[in-house]
């Protein structure tokens, strides 16, 4: 029976996940096809069309958005992640629950939700105007910050998962040894704790850095589509301009980010280890 599972799990990824991603590297070495998806033949030109400066742009955009989003998920997911497993087993069950819930809907259904929010007759500028906060509707929706925002929202569950996992695993016994040998709160935090929960940070940091690339419909719904990213290229390549070649190449080239990044993660982890942190 077990064999039986393994092999179904195994075909699963071989089918829906292994061919396909096959099947894109195939075809970025293809030509465009003027009335079909693409035309045989080998050509480098899509790889070399992703250093034209027009296409660094968008490049360079989504990265940007992407380290922001991860670096406001990791501020705010840390300490949440820390607290929760310092918290009794009760009371984490309950914490987990509410990191779980968004899971419970459709990203895209939370979005719009965000949208009605944020929009300058929503609900947040209500609150705002009604206890006298703000003189006036502040205008977030259609900016980067509506974006940003919506990003945080929507990754941040993943962030706080492997964060709340490592810190769990953490051995109090090395914090106490700090203390005891006088070390500040700060101190041990940088020189044990952080070193000891590097490999969730960066597994945080993957699972949030990597889908924030590829998320083209939040900035399209609360940024009104104002700047294009990485995302939205890809699906105008595919669906618009019909250059399934050059779509394809530049779904390879976020594909070999990711695998660099479990690289990295993999890399550090082995790296890591209590004895290190120690010394």
């Amino acid at each position: 029976m077990r064999k039986i599972l393994v092999g179904l799990s195994w075909g699963w990824l071989l089918v829906f996940a292994l061919i396909p991603l096959l099947m894109l590297f195939v075809v970025s070495f293809f030509h465009r096809g003027v009335s079909e998806f693409f035309v045989v033949g080998f050509t480098l030109e899509n790889y070399i069309r992703l250093f034209d400066p027009i296409y660094f742009t968008v490049f360079f955009k989504s990265v940007v958005l992407a380290l922001v989003t991860t670096v406001f998920c990791l501020l705010l997911g840390y300490p949440f992640a820390y607290f929760m497993a310092s918290y009794g087993k009760s009371a984490r069950s309950y914490l987990m629950i509410l990191v779980i819930i968004p899971f419970w809907t459709s990203s895209l259904i939370r979005t719009y939700a965000t949208m009605l929010i944020l929009r300058t007759n929503g609900l947040l500028n209500t609150i705002l105007l009604k206890f006298g906060i703000i003189s006036e509707p502040l205008e977030i929706l259609y900016t980067e910050w509506a974006v940003y925002i919506g990003m945080v929202y929507t990754l941040l569950p993943f962030m706080i998962l492997p964060l709340y996992s490592a810190v769990e695993k953490l051995d109090r016994q090395y914090l106490q040894a700090a203390s005891d040998l006088g070390a500040s709160p700060w101190q041990t935090f940088i020189r044990v704790t952080l070193p000891l929960t590097l490999p969730g940070i960066i597994a945080g940091s993957l699972l949030v850095f990597l889908p924030a690339l590829g998320l083209f419909y939040i900035p399209d719904i609360l940024g009104g589509a104002k700047s294009l990213v990485v995302g939205s290229f890809i699906k105008n390549q595919f669906l618009a301009a019909r250059n399934w070649p050059f779509g394809a190449a530049i779904s390879v080239f976020l594909c070999l980010m990711m695998g660099a990044g479990i690289w990295l993660y993999l890399w550090v982890k082995k790296r890591v280890s209590p004895e290190e942190a120690r010394s």
